[in-house]
């Protein structure tokens, strides 16, 4: 008792004299140079946090530790609280974590509670934030043995139980959302393969070898299809918000938090406990928290999706709190818990610290320093974001002639960071069809994105399990658990259409003769591509064709199966979805783990021609980037975009069309130097080069 007293006793001092340390002036002004970057880093969609950190490590070196750290560790947490600006606003995430956020704070933006929202996704972020930092500082000693525990089949079931929150987020339409998380799985495996080099549907692009980049995906997938149907439906986002309605929608947030603070406490432990696992990524953690909360809270299955301030919440607590259980690992260990902390470990070596018993012991100032960093800038992050609510909330008031040129131009900027090839644009436009087309046939999106992000992680650790320990790993305590709850979690939705039905006899007595109907295509579509990629595995070596032989036949069954349903469920029993929506209700209501299209008001021929005249936009867009550059392409699209589709007056749009290519110029070019895809202006003229982007 009195050894853990004295123990006790010695890391509060530590503690305290981190805080006394931090507390100097230079080194809160480090700290809050780091909040601001974060933030702006998080509202510009694609870039992250962990490009920003690279770009400010350097920058470091002539610092001490203590300042060295608030800077980056500063930047790292409020990149996630800036990320939900523009999810919820445009539907655009900030970042991978934010993704879900979209589904809850978009809708709200769109009634006019776009204040409420932001208030709730801060007050979360902060509250997970804090929560974060606060687990840190207790676990550390107490989850050293624990960690040392988990090896590759852990690490493999905890990535099986991710994956199989697919049931989840499938919402109504389980087959198809099990189908697109095997599509999401199969995209994962896209290049190299990693245990016999074997090159698995690159299709001969180089591009593709080393697989594909999670940004231009995400942002196609996600951000695209909402900018189209803006286009389509030829709205603003929200109708008038006034400035009192934003205020008191802020403090409406801030009252939602504390109504829902176990959901808070329960999504921080999902994201910090997450967060501290090597190698689950942060892209799932807000899916996860999602999925818990859609299970635990009254009501959620009926309202999220709908505008419901608990989906932000949830999501927003969690995606916050990750950053303090990242450290974990990376300070005890030297193992960073993600991609940050791994540039994070640069900063270490540059100071002369090593991870592991000396940052518990001998340098334990500084480790708290950390804590401390983590906590304060939540704080600092949150304040600077209520200031600027209002005006943050009046973008979604704006007409789509003023918010798509500039926001286009972002997202491409975005998507070509992540491995600076025009393959990355290609892959943007691709997935953004493709995303347009779950979004109006009623695919659910997040389990292609889950299947991305896990589905890679998934083979690795299960190749390298097998040579390790062969199958007795199977028998580990902890990996029978995981995966037995893994396999209740895929077949929950088939236990329970069995109940509602009566029994399975009574479920399988529901069906008729086939009929056709379009919102099929897309279902015949993803057939097509399962039974491709099955074909094209088939020639590889056994090692490398197995797992994807397997998923690819899994999710030709569930594509099967979904598509007999669609075509010979009785009408009365099934909720056939259309184009834009249109759809005949099913009796047993279940909630569609995606966001809905706004355009059902609209004749599927009008659906059609914008959603062309949208896409018709990017490809001429990309054209011009090929020929004259980025940042000229954003200035003449700017002018022709406004003055065809508004037509919005020239005193407008030239300002616009200025003011863009400025802030790309300063921003992208001067500051963050961005490299730009080259053109063949500037490859015909290298005279031309001076002009940005050329």
């Amino acid at each position: 008792m009195e050894s853990f007293t004295a123990e006790a006793a010695f890391m509060a001092d530590a503690a305290g004299r981190a805080l006394v340390l931090l507390m100097e002036p230079h080194r809160l002004m480090f700290l809050s140079a780091g909040c601001v970057i974060g933030l702006v880093v998080g509202i510009i969609p694609g870039i992250g946090g962990i490009a920003a950190t690279a770009m400010l490590l350097p920058f470091t070196y002539a610092m001490d530790p203590y300042a060295a750290f608030a800077l980056l560790l500063g930047l790292g947490s409020t990149t996630a609280t800036g990320d939900p600006i523009p999810a919820v606003l445009f539907g655009v995430p900030g970042g991978a974590g934010s993704a879900a956020t979209v589904l809850d704070g978009l809708p709200m933006a769109k009634r006019g509670e776009a204040g409420r929202a932001l208030s709730a996704a801060y007050m979360s972020s902060l509250m997970g934030g804090v929560f974060g930092a606060l687990l840190l500082a207790l676990a550390i000693p107490i989850l050293r043995p624990a960690m040392l525990y988990l090896g590759s089949p852990e690490l493999l079931a905890f990535s099986v139980l991710g994956i199989s929150m697919v049931a989840i987020l499938s919402g109504n339409a389980p087959l198809r959302g099990l189908a697109a998380g095997v599509a999401g799985i199969m995209v994962a495996m896209i290049g190299s393969d990693p245990q016999t080099g074997t090159l698995r549907w690159t299709f001969g692009s180089l591009y593709l070898w080393d697989g594909l980049p999670l940004t231009p995906l995400l942002l196609g997938v996600f951000a695209l299809p909402e900018l189209c149907d803006l286009l389509v439906t030829r709205l603003a986002i929200s109708g008038k918000v006034q400035a009192a309605n934003v205020y008191k929608g802020q403090w409406q947030g801030v009252k939602d938090c504390f109504e829902n603070k176990w959901l808070i406490v329960r999504c921080s432990w999902i994201g910090a406990g997450i967060g501290a696992i090597p190698g689950l990524g942060s892209a799932v953690i807000d899916w996860l928290a999602y999925g818990h909360a859609l299970k635990t809270e009254k009501g959620a299955a009926e309202t999220f999706g709908k505008g419901d301030v608990r989906g932000v919440i949830a999501s927003e607590s969690s995606n916050n709190a990750k950053e303090g259980g990242a450290l974990v690992p990376t300070i005890a260990f030297g193992v960073p818990g993600s991609a940050s902390m791994a540039i994070l470990l640069g900063a270490f070596l540059m100071h002369g610290l090593v991870p592991g018993p000396d940052m518990l012991t001998k340098n334990l100032d500084i480790t708290y320093t950390m804590v401390w960093s983590v906590g304060l800038a939540n704080i600092l992050g949150a304040g600077l974001c209520y200031a600027f609510s209002p005006q943050f909330a009046k973008l979604a008031t704006l007409r789509y002639t003023l918010i798509l040129p500039a926001v286009l131009g972002i997202v491409y900027i975005g998507a070509f960071e992540a491995s600076r090839d025009w393959g990355d644009l290609y892959m943007l436009l691709f997935f953004g069809l493709v995303g347009w087309l779950m979004k109006q046939f009623r695919w659910p999106r997040p389990p292609l994105i889950l299947g991305v992000v896990l589905g890679d992680t998934i083979e690795r650790y299960m190749f390298i399990s097998i040579e390790r320990y062969g199958l007795t790993w199977l028998a580990r305590p902890v990996v029978a658990i995981l995966f037995l709850t893994a396999i209740f979690g895929l077949i929950r939705p088939l236990l329970q259409d069995i109940r509602i039905h009566g029994g399975i006899r009574k479920m399988l007595s529901g069906f008729q003769a086939p009929r056709f109907h379009p919102a099929q295509l897309f279902t015949i579509f993803a057939l097509g591509v399962m039974v491709a990629g099955l074909v094209s595995a088939n020639d590889w070596g056994f090692k490398a064709k197995i797992v994807p032989i397997v998923v690819a036949t899994i999710g030709l069954i569930a594509v099967a199966l979904s598509l007999f349903n669609d075509m010979c469920r009785k009408p009365e029993e099934l909720k056939e979805e259309g184009i834009g929506g249109q759809a005949q209700e099913k009796v047993e209501q279940k909630m569609h783990m995606d966001m809905t299209s706004d355009t059902g008001h609209l004749s599927v021929e009008t659906i059609a021609k914008r959603g062309m005249l949208f896409f018709g936009y990017l490809v001429v867009f990309m054209i011009s980037m090929w020929a004259i550059g980025l940042i000229p392409t954003a200035f003449f699209f700017v002018i022709v975009f406004m003055r065809v589709e508004g037509p919005e007056r020239w005193s407008l749009v030239i300002p616009y069309a200025v003011i863009l290519a400025l802030f790309m110029y300063f921003v992208f070019d001067q500051i963050m130097t961005v490299p730009w895809p080259a053109s063949l202006l500037g490859t015909w003229f290298p005279a031309m080069k001076f002009i940005p982007s050329v």
